[in-house]
């Protein structure tokens, strides 16, 4: 079983290398500001709980006459994605603050 810390750093690589394609490739280490940390700390759990809530929500049938169809699932999509925003900003899961713990960490070793 992996241990916290090692989970989120291989979230981190994954995260990172997916909003900054060829960063993870040239292996080019940048120093961010605690702004940034905080703001990709906060990204990071907003996309973890949205992931979850999305999981949490998919067994969840629409029916009636207005329900169903692509265009609930592009706005359910956006909603979740809302949801997890809101939910990260309230800091209440605590993914934020290990990942910028672990943001910090690997800035000190680089």
């Amino acid at each position: 079983m992996m241990d916290s810390s090692a989970f989120v750093d291989q979230a981190l690589e994954g995260y990172q290398s997916a909003q900054q394609p060829g960063m993870a490739a040239t292996g080019k280490k940048t120093r961010m500001s605690n702004e940034k940390i905080d703001a990709v700390a906060q990204d990071f759990e907003a996309f973890f709980v949205s992931m979850m809530m999305e999981s949490m929500m998919s067994g969840i049938a629409t029916d009636g006459p207005f329900g169903g169809g692509q265009g609930e699932r592009v706005f359910r999509s956006v909603m979740v994605q809302e949801y997890g925003k809101e939910a990260a900003k309230q800091s209440e899961f605590g993914i934020a603050d290990a990942v910028r713990t672990q943001l910090l960490k690997m800035q000190e070793v680089n």
